[in-house]
């Protein structure tokens, strides 16, 4: 048993709730490390931003072979941030798939865009490539597909559609950290790539979190210009921006779990495994 998990479904008893995600194995697990990264975060008393927060951006870019990477408050501000840092707003209309949760469709509103819901392929859940091009009109400024459940959506045809209408791609990567396209990490093939750290996530906080990745280092300094209300320097604002900036405690804490993800990840691999084998047996029992 890996002592970053619960014990595999196969070790429990009948009946037995087994949790999707059992966070109290995974800090009993770190629990030193998790502690002394708090307490350095105490002593050096550099709570917002600082150090913390630039070392685990800088850890997590490396990890995910990304140029850059700028730590915001949630998942859904590091969608809105990636559209406003690109100049995405009223006027303007977001495809995003119909198969999603809320905060895809609510980063484009509350970036002042209009999302337009484009159906799913049955066979992934995930944005239907087929139906991108149907729904472009002439305010269509981005496609924002959603790697549901790890699962990468079908980035090679729908870049291929956006590079020919000369659109943006923002990719909602908050359930799929570590993933790979043709070998690729998702969260790097778009213009920019977002990712939450909301407790139950791949990679999870312990509380709310986000971040966005980019190949330019214009769009990542105007993200992190619009997350400190839009200030540079300090009470010099050159635009609306807000407060959504990365916790210091969150990111401090979000790196000691940082080398453990691929952990994680095959935890969720073998209980999903457990599961379908369960159910295929119940299934040619006729009790299903």
């Amino acid at each position: 048993m890996s002592l970053l998990t619960s014990p595999p479904i196969s070790h429990h008893s009948q009946g037995e709730q087994i949790p999707l995600v059992d966070l109290k194995a995974q800090v009993r697990s770190l629990d030193g490390e998790l502690k002394a990264a708090l307490q350095g975060v105490l002593e050096r008393c550099d709570f917002i931003l600082g150090g913390a927060v630039s070392e685990f951006e800088a850890a997590f870019a490396h990890w995910l072979n990304a140029k850059h990477a700028v730590g915001v408050a949630s998942g859904l501000d590091a969608l809105m941030l990636a559209l406003m840092a690109l100049d995405i707003g009223p006027g303007d209309e977001v495809l995003v798939p119909a198969n999603t949760f809320i905060a895809t469709a609510l980063a484009a509103s509350r970036a002042g865009a209009r999302p337009v819901l484009v159906d799913c392929d049955p066979g992934t859940y995930n944005i239907d490539v087929e139906r991108l091009e149907s729904a472009i009109t002439p305010r269509t400024r981005a496609i924002l597909p959603v790697h549901l459940t790890g699962q990468p959506a079908d980035m090679a045809p729908l870049l291929d559609i956006a590079a020919r209408h000369g659109l943006e791609v923002v990719e909602d990567a908050a359930q799929a950290h570590g993933a790979r396209y043709r070998g690729q990490r998702c969260g790097t093939m778009g213009r920019a790539g977002c990712f939450s750290f909301y407790p139950g996530k791949n990679l999870g906080g312990f509380g709310d979190g986000g971040l966005v990745t980019t190949t330019r280092g214009d769009l990542a300094e105007r993200v992190r210009l619009l997350r400190t209300h839009g200030a540079k320097p300090k009470y010099y604002h050159a635009e609306v921006g807000g407060n959504f900036r990365l916790d210091a405690i969150q990111a401090a804490l979000l790196r000691v779990k940082l080398p453990h993800r691929h952990a994680y990840a095959a935890a969720r691999r073998a209980n999903a495994a457990a599961y379908v084998a369960a159910l295929a047996s119940l299934a040619s029992a006729g009790k299903l």
